[in-house]
């Protein structure tokens, strides 16, 4: 047999072996391709003046690499260990070890690069769909045209290149380190097997849940109250991160470890195939893949937690838009209210006006104030809040000695929070009113400029609001009129908001349009989404398929063990009980893992970045999860596959 012949055959052969791996860098390819693309489209000068985007593709180009050139060497390691007896019996047969080298830097060469080209193809095809679904999230109105780019072909040829160089380096290395005794006995080497579980193993599998538990605990404080400075914070926040990621890598290295051989004890010894199948083999194998798992549960839970975090935005861009513009359009003048109020009447648009005078003071908070961070030099003896009367809320009348307080339902308000009942000081110019505190209303009544950075405004009796107008502070007054037009049907909004622009009445700062909030956040927060969401899409196949090919790995590891239990009279559907069980393990641990990570991480702060949590963040979890347990069924299949063949 000539070389070229065994070099096609072997190549025939690495594909069918290793058809995800193939999958997983066309895929790698096509992204990173399309990403590059978007950069160089000209349909996207308008959605990089609009959302700034440029920057941000950029920068997750540079990340999608960072994943797919560790996916690529991590495979490469793992495939070069699965060949290293095909390698010892080439120089058996008189292959020098630079040849050896040549002929697989061949194959690999046929192998990579054919997945570069169909790769970069099916990226230029979806291009268009890849642009379509991001002007669609973001709401930019433009065209996406189909067009190939010349500097983004360049472009990744060069980057996955220079990848390709590094693989070669490294299989050059590992060939010429290599005796031909250690390449035969690599295959055959165990991963860190053991017989006996320690005490120190049980004491670390204890100490690793007992850090995870610990920051999570820490997590659900962190806005709690508990911590009042800046510097308390950042430290809280550094300890959950080390507590949980320690506590992960101690996870997988005693606690698996220690609560399987808990559960083995239960039973006293006596496990049926199932459970030797599942449990004693995710034992001793989860604890020499302890640094692997670690960094893809970190990492799954951080794509998920950030993906949760943009959707949790994006989806309430709506309402986050109401809490900071209670009308559809605000106004401080009535020369800019008429003005706008005569071009909808001149569109025939029917609309609704709210009128309310707005004063400040100076409020002595002390006897309601229950939390506050230090470092925001909010004092709580004088606090200067917006000031309006009782009237200009429906349905609540106040005694002349009451007050209650409304808003507070942005960033500022998570970080300063007040007692349900209490009393205040009111401060005018030469007289203070005390009144009694009754709670506080989330619902916002100002916009955010009239509430100098979410902060509450405060609702007095009439009374009081018209002495204290006769005796105001001038210094610290501000805007002293609040004007609230809404749109009486919502289909008409958009053709007011035009109106609006057309009068250029957006330039001004005093003016705001609860539509244009609403979409300039939906198209910040959907440019991050759809980052973020193409990123962990990418890891999620890459890190599945490391865990599919170190499930593969084992597979053949354990191919002697099922030819005697075959032989021994199991059928193939007893073995593959427990092997599901086995996957439901090996996939699943590091999936519950990564939920929880992101799950605890998200629920400490999500609030800071809208107004709805279950819906987007149970959403982003399903979505990750289906997606991910399609390598564990696949895993499933390539076991039966061994067994099948094990007789």
């Amino acid at each position: 047999m000539s070389i070229n012949q065994l070099m096609l055959r072997n190549l025939k052969k690495n594909v069918k072996n290793y058809y995800l791996y193939v999958f997983a860098l066309i895929f790698s390819v096509a992204l990173y391709f399309a990403f590059v693309t978007l950069q160089y489209d000209p349909s996207m000068d308008e959605a990089k003046g609009s959302v700034k985007g440029a920057a941000a593709l950029k920068a997750a180009s540079i990340l999608l690499v960072a994943i797919v050139a560790i996916f690529l060497l991590y495979a490469n390691k793992l495939f070069m260990k699965r060949r290293s007896k095909e390698i010892g019996l080439f120089q058996l047969i008189g292959m020098t070890k630079t040849g050896i080298f040549r002929l697989m830097s061949a194959e690999n060469f046929l192998l990579y690069y054919g997945s570069l080209i169909i790769g970069t193809f099916i990226g230029f095809s979806c291009s268009k769909l890849v642009m379509m679904i991001l002007f669609k999230i973001t709401g930019v109105r433009t065209n996406a045209t189909l067009h190939f780019s010349i500097e983004a072909m360049i472009q990744t040829l060069i980057v996955f290149s220079v990848i390709y160089l590094v693989i070669l380096l490294i299989n050059y290395v590992y060939i010429k380190r290599q005796t031909i005794l250690s390449l035969f006995r690599v295959i055959s080497s165990t991963e860190g097997k053991v017989k006996k579980i320690s005490v120190f193993q049980m004491i670390i599998g204890v100490i690793g849940i007992v850090f995870i538990v610990s920051g999570y605990y820490v997590s659900s404080k962190l806005f709690g109250g508990n911590f009042t400075t800046i510097n308390e914070l950042f430290i809280a926040m550094i300890f959950i991160l080390g507590s949980v990621i320690i506590g992960t890598y101690l996870f997988y290295k005693g606690s698996v470890t220690f609560i399987t051989n808990m559960v083995r004890k239960s039973k006293g010894g006596y496990l049926n195939i199932n459970e030797v199948l599942s449990l004693s083999s995710i034992m001793f194998r989860m604890k020499s893949n302890a640094l692997l798992l670690t960094i893809i549960t970190t990492v799954s839970a951080l794509a998920i937690g950030l993906l949760s975090l943009s959707y949790i935005s994006y989806y309430s861009a709506e309402k986050s838009a109401k809490n900071n513009a209670p009308a559809n359009f605000s106004m401080t003048t009535s020369k800019d209210a008429k003005q706008f109020e005569d071009a909808l009447s001149a569109k025939n648009i029917p609309y609704n006006e709210k009128r309310i005078p707005v004063l400040y003071a100076d409020i002595n908070v002390k006897d309601i104030m229950e939390t506050s961070l230090k470092e925001l030099n909010f004092d709580p003896n004088v606090m200067t809040l917006a000031v309006i009367s009782d009237e200009a809320v429906s349905n609540l009348h106040l005694s002349k000695d009451e007050s209650i307080f409304m808003g507070n339902s942005g960033v500022l308000g998570k970080v300063i929070s007040f007692k349900d009942s209490g009393h205040i000081k009111l401060r005018g110019k030469s007289q203070t009113y005390t009144l009694k505190y009754s709670g506080i209303i989330d619902e916002s009544i100002l916009p955010y400029n009239f509430t100098s950075g979410s902060l509450p405004v405060a609702v007095v009796d009439k009374t009081v609001f018209e002495q204290l107008k006769t005796d105001l502070n001038p210094k610290i007054q501000k805007k002293s009129l609040y004007i609230g037009i809404d749109i009486k049907d919502r289909d008409n909004i958009e053709k007011a908001d035009n109106i609006f622009n057309k009068l250029r009445l957006n330039e001004k700062s005093d003016n705001l349009s609860r539509y244009e909030i609403s979409n300039s956040q939906k198209q910040i927060m959907g440019l991050a989404m759809f980052i973020v969401g193409f990123l962990g899409l990418t890891f999620l196949i890459t890190s599945g398929c490391i865990l599919y090919f170190k499930q593969m790995d084992e597979s053949e590891d354990e191919r002697p063990n099922y030819t005697i239990l075959r032989k021994l009279g199991f059928t193939q559907g007893d073995l593959l009980k427990g092997i599901q069980a086995k996957q439901i393990f090996n996939f699943g641990i590091p999936l519950a893992i990564g939920l929880l990570h992101s799950y605890f991480a998200v629920k400490s702060g999500w609030f800071l970045f809208g107004t709805e949590l279950w819906t987007p963040m149970i959403a982003v979890m399903l979505l990750y999860t289906v997606l991910y347990s399609i390598f564990g069924v696949l895993s499933v299949l390539y076991y039966k596959k061994v067994i099948k063949g094990a007789l």
